[in-house]
């Protein structure tokens, strides 16, 4: 039997996976280079198997059979494959943090994110994607939901955290996530620790 063709091996993973999910060329490194990779997703994209989102960023279509319409790909989602194309860590800040963790119920119309990597700035549908360069200590050794949670902390300010924060943040956060936490966030502002560990009281 003859092997199947770098473009049918992508094609297939893409035909298993759920629709939305997001795919750039570092997704299928393991397949071939990246140059190729571009041009098949670009082939993908073409034969309607992909939608295109950004310059090599793709997503596979969600139809939603009650509007009767293709749904926008998830802003987060495109934010974390951007990300992972350039290898960057990142985590949501600002306004975005504090709608992901339930604080807030404005849907950002710029979705802020802590970067590691360059300062860059992307459009998808009316909404701005921002990376922030940010110092590698509040990045680094934090598990995702430990740095969010550092963020929206910050966002919101030491003199506006009150007992319906952390009774939020105690909602949305499992015991593991919070275990986690007070261990990793013992080199944090010294404020935001202690608010931690007032979400953490149970662990």
């Amino acid at each position: 039997m003859d092997k199947p063709s770098n473009l049918t091996v992508i094609k297939n993973r893409i035909k298993k996976a759920q629709p939305g999910t997001v795919y750039v060329a570092v997704d299928f490194v393991n397949i071939s280079d990246k140059t190729n990779i571009n041009a098949y997703l670009a082939v993908l994209a073409e034969q309607g198997v992909l939608h295109r989102v950004l310059r090599g960023v793709y997503y596979k279509p969600n139809y939603n059979e009650l509007l009767q319409e293709y749904v926008a790909p998830d802003i987060d989602k495109v934010a974390r494959a951007i990300a992972r194309n350039y290898g960057w860590t990142i985590v949501p800040s600002g306004d975005t943090a504090l709608n992901m963790l339930g604080l807030s119920t404005q849907v950002p119309a710029v979705y802020v994110y802590a970067s590691d990597g360059a300062y860059k700035k992307y459009e998808v549908n009316n909404t701005t994607i921002q990376f922030k360069r940010t110092t590698n200590r509040d990045l680094a050794k934090l598990t995702y939901k430990t740095a969010l949670v550092v963020q929206a902390l910050k966002a919101l300010g030491k003199d506006y955290i009150d007992n319906k924060v952390i009774a939020q943040l105690q909602r949305v956060l499992t015991a593991e996530e919070k275990s986690k936490m007070l261990t990793e966030a013992k080199t944090v502002t010294a404020w935001i620790y202690d608010c931690i560990k007032q979400i953490c009281i149970e662990c």
